[in-house]
């Protein structure tokens, strides 16, 4: 099992506010570049919650855990391979 995480941060779509998010990555076997990992999260400007989740998972793979608190809730989005 590899796990990876990263913390980085998006705006809001809706006010512009930063929002902190913090990603988990589990993979069996496959290995993840740490690079494409930094710049997938920097490539991320803005965006929903549950859209980058899906984006992420879709470029990356595995079982993966979001994590951010959007202006007072908590929102966590579980994404697996089928």
């Amino acid at each position: 099992m590899n796990i990876y995480t990263r913390q980085f941060v998006a705006n809001c779509p809706n006010n512009g506010q930063p929002i902190i998010y913090n990603l988990r990555i589990e993979t069996a076997s496959r290995m993840i570049q740490v690079e494409h990992i930094l710049t997938a999260a920097t490539l991320i400007g803005r965006g929903y919650h549950e859209e980058i989740a899906d984006e992420l998972h879709r470029r990356f793979g595995g079982r993966q855990t979001l994590r951010a608190h959007h202006h007072g809730v908590d929102i966590e989005t579980i994404r697996e391979d089928a």
